[in-house]
């Protein structure tokens, strides 16, 4: 008789315990990637920041905790941690979702992501990926983009001080838009790393201001 497959243990202390802010999810992604650095768990180059905007910066996801029912919230742009495991399944870890932490895939991309077919066009969102290492070494935020035309704070800020780099200690660096959302949620589908090879990556050079 076969064995089981092992259980998948998280990467991360469950969720009341781990760094966030709410509206500051690359920040909270930025803490969680710092975090697996730490622990030597799994390899660092195993996970990647997911950027999920569009031209519009109006980006529907389902089973948000700011969310009514089954009501999507549209935001400008939002960020999760993808763990690209070696086992047959990949996990996603959402701070803001109210599905499981970790989330699989599958689950996570039916429940949450659902797929741009059935959204109207302005609504079709793109995806960038940069691995965990290089998003720890290139971010950098000052939250200029969170405050309005007054100077004032829209959502309050995290406790702790600015994220910066020796590069660029003033910038909020956000990823370009990448490609449709469908074609990687087909080739993550596949599970493990065997379909994800086919996905386009960030490169270092793909960064920019997105602020």
């Amino acid at each position: 008789m076969a064995r089981p497959a092992a259980a998948y243990e998280a990467a991360v202390p469950p969720r009341p315990a781990c760094a966030y802010t709410s509206c500051y999810c690359e920040e909270n992604v930025w803490k969680l990637c710092d975090y697996i650095r730490s622990q030597d768990q799994y390899p660092l180059e195993e996970f990647y920041a997911v950027f999920i905007s569009n031209d519009r910066r109006m980006i529907p996801l389902w089973k948000q905790k700011s969310g009514h029912g089954d009501e999507p919230v549209v935001w400008d742009y939002h960020v999760i941690l993808l763990h690209v495991s070696s086992g047959k399944q990949n996990f996603i870890y959402d701070l803001d979702t109210v599905l499981p932490f970790p989330c699989p895939f599958d689950v996570y991309s039916v429940e949450a992501f659902r797929l741009d077919d059935s959204l109207r066009p302005e609504f079709h969102r793109k995806i960038r990926m940069i691995r965990a290492d290089l998003y720890l070494k290139t971010f950098a935020s000052d939250r200029s983009h969170m405050k309005d035309a007054n100077g004032k704070w829209q959502k309050p800020p995290p406790s702790y001080p600015c994220i910066e780099t020796a590069a660029s200690p003033d910038e909020i660096k956000m990823i370009e838009l990448g490609i449709p959302d469908k074609l990687v949620l087909r080739a993550l589908l596949r599970g493990g790393s065997s379909g994800f090879n086919q996905i386009h990556l960030c490169k270092t050079s793909d960064i920019s201001v997105f602020g």
